[in-house]
């Protein structure tokens, strides 16, 4: 199944991650192969009017990253700095801000979120590099939201293309793959962000599939001149 958009509601929340650094906890039931995380105050959860659609990243007290996709034309808001569903600091988006260079969004809060936060990176992995993807994306095909949030270990396979036509990072699951809901979640290289999920090809099922994230480097003049991080 290709999945053009792994934009999630409640009913459509994706991913599959597994164990992968440190904070992360031994996987307590498989989920399209993937573990919990017990640790990650920079976890940003996206609702449209109240309703969970995706991950995303704090990357100040006042921005968060997700995807373009992920924004709204109406109320949005985000939970900040709790691996648990529906848990975390409240906080209504203010502003909305899409990449000109591909499936990247900022969200600026209206009030501060958490006190730590992800670092931008502007590399670009390698073929071949291990990295870690996050979301709170859906467990098996059909079924609801990750209750928390979850990590996998992806392995680089090369360069494509985003939603909207951007450079991003191709990779193939090795212990765990992103599904419905992981949609804006980051990818991890050495601890730092490079990439945002977009799209993906799986069945819901496939701890092996494939995705695509934008790639960070791509819009990180942008994110520096929108936010000043």
């Amino acid at each position: 199944m290709r999945i053009s958009k792994l934009i999630g509601t409640v009913a459509s929340v994706a991913a599959a991650l597994s164990i992968a650094g440190a904070g992360v906890a031994q996987a307590q039931t498989d989920i399209i192969g993937g573990g919990t995380v017990s640790s990650a105050p920079w976890g940003a959860q996206i609702y449209w009017a109240g309703s969970f659609n995706c991950s995303g990243t704090s990357i100040a007290p006042t921005w968060v990253l997700t995807a373009r996709h992920c924004v709204s034309s109406g109320a949005m808001s985000v939970k900040v700095g709790n691996v648990n569903l529906g848990q975390g600091i409240n906080a209504t988006v203010a502003q909305k801000y899409t990449s000109p260079n591909g499936d990247i969004a900022l969200l600026r809060l209206s009030t501060a979120a958490g006190s730590s936060h992800v670092t931008l990176s502007s590399a670009i992995p390698a073929v071949g590099a291990t990295n870690q993807i996050y979301g709170w994306g859906r467990t098996l095909n059909n079924n609801p939201p990750s209750p928390i949030l979850k990590t996998a270990n992806v392995r680089v396979t090369g360069t494509s293309t985003d939603a909207y036509g951007g450079p991003a990072i191709r990779s193939q699951g090795i212990n765990g793959a992103a599904w419905h809901g992981d949609s804006g979640g980051p990818e991890m290289q050495n601890g730092q962000q490079v990439g945002v999920c977009s799209t993906g090809s799986n069945s819901g099922s496939n701890p092996q599939g494939t995705q695509n994230y934008a790639r960070v480097a791509a819009s990180r003049a942008w994110i520096k001149t929108t936010s000043g991080v």
